[in-house]
């Protein structure tokens, strides 16, 4: 079999036999690459015995500093596995560069619909969409209340000045991204700067909490999330980081603006599903946090997200991602600091 972009035959067979044939037909298997590749990439391994696994591993090139941290994942995911927080079981990590050229990690293939695309909502009646806007609520409220120093990850972040630091991080990785002079994104780094709220508790932080970031059981008469991925953004910090980012991604029906940006375009923009304030308000009931100051972190989240599109947009045009054309982020970028910086200035 030929290899595919990023996972070379040879090495990877040579791994796999000896992390996981204890326990899998590694001998004869076949990869299929199971994301769009826009962060840290993901294969299927169907194997020799008719199970299959997942394989992470960091992107191709023009990575950033402190960025696609597999083994934070790893960490994280080993540390979560059987507390009730939904993850795929960790099977076997490998730090050794030799193989891929940098760390990797091999984890169980749970089941379950990813809703990434208007078309894949659409398909669900409005009851569902309101049942999986209520476990969407609850799965990050359950996250949140779990103590992380109970876990054994007392160690995994630190959340003293976590949003200062994330202001500062986050503007960091702007610099060294960038391709367009963008006054405002230097304006909104500013205020969130001058406008930091206290943080007032600490819990295991996502990073990217969104509704394609779930694998749902949806064929059921209760809908219920099989696992959360993609934990690579994943620290100890404020809550409310999640939220704000969650919001930024969810898309309410008739908001135009919104939809001049391509992530998880009107995935949520269908009857049934909670409207932002609508999520806004469930989280609050349910977690018992205040929302006083979340203009602060709906900006944070408009923010990150620009930044991440404009890595997304650098390690494309620079050649980094396998098999893609020229992409431009630019417009969806300038929406994002639009609307970060309405959210910081009401």
């Amino acid at each position: 079999m030929d290899d595919i972009a990023g996972l070379p035959r040879g090495p990877v067979d040579r791994w796999l036999r000896s992390a996981i044939g204890d326990r899998f037909d590694s001998k004869e298997w076949r990869a299929e690459p199971i994301s769009g590749g826009l962060s840290n990439l993901t294969y299927r391994l169907r194997l020799g015995d008719g199970s299959s696994v997942v394989l992470r591993r960091p992107p191709l090139g023009g990575v950033l500093p402190s960025a696609h941290d597999m083994r934070r994942e790893w960490t994280l995911l080993t540390a979560l596995y059987g507390t009730g927080i939904p993850v795929p079981q960790p099977l076997a990590l490998c730090t050794d560069d030799s193989v891929l050229g940098g760390t990797f990690y091999v984890m169980s293939d749970v089941p379950g619909e990813v809703f990434r695309t208007s078309a894949d909502t659409g398909a669900l009646t409005g009851p569902q969409r309101r049942d999986l806007s209520t476990v969407f609520v609850g799965t990050l409220t359950d996250l949140h209340a779990l103590n992380p120093y109970e876990v054994g990850l007392a160690d995994f972040g630190r959340p003293d000045h976590f949003n200062e630091r994330q202001v500062r991080r986050w503007g960091e990785q702007w610099r060294r991204s960038q391709r367009q002079e963008l006054p405002d994104m230097d304006r909104l780094l500013a205020l969130m700067a001058s406008r930091i709220p206290a943080t007032h508790d600490v819990s295991i932080v996502h990073g990217d909490f969104r509704l394609d970031n779930m694998l749902v059981a949806a064929g059921t008469a209760d809908i219920s999330v099989n696992a959360v991925v993609d934990w690579e953004l994943s620290t100890l910090g404020d809550p409310l980081a999640d939220l704000g980012l969650a919001l930024t991604y969810w898309h309410d029906m008739h908001d135009d603006e919104r939809a001049l940006i391509p992530i998880a375009l009107g995935v949520t923009a269908h009857p049934g599903f909670m409207t932002t304030t609508e999520i806004a308000e469930q989280y609050s009931r349910t977690s018992g946090r205040r929302l006083d100051e979340l203009n602060f972190y709906q900006a944070m989240g408009a923010m990150k997200l620009a930044v991440i599109l404009a890595g997304v947009e650098a390690r494309f045009n620079d050649g980094h991602m396998s098999d893609q054309g020229p992409l431009s982020l630019r417009e969806a970028i300038r929406v994002l600091v639009a609307r970060g910086l309405r959210a910081i200035t009401v």
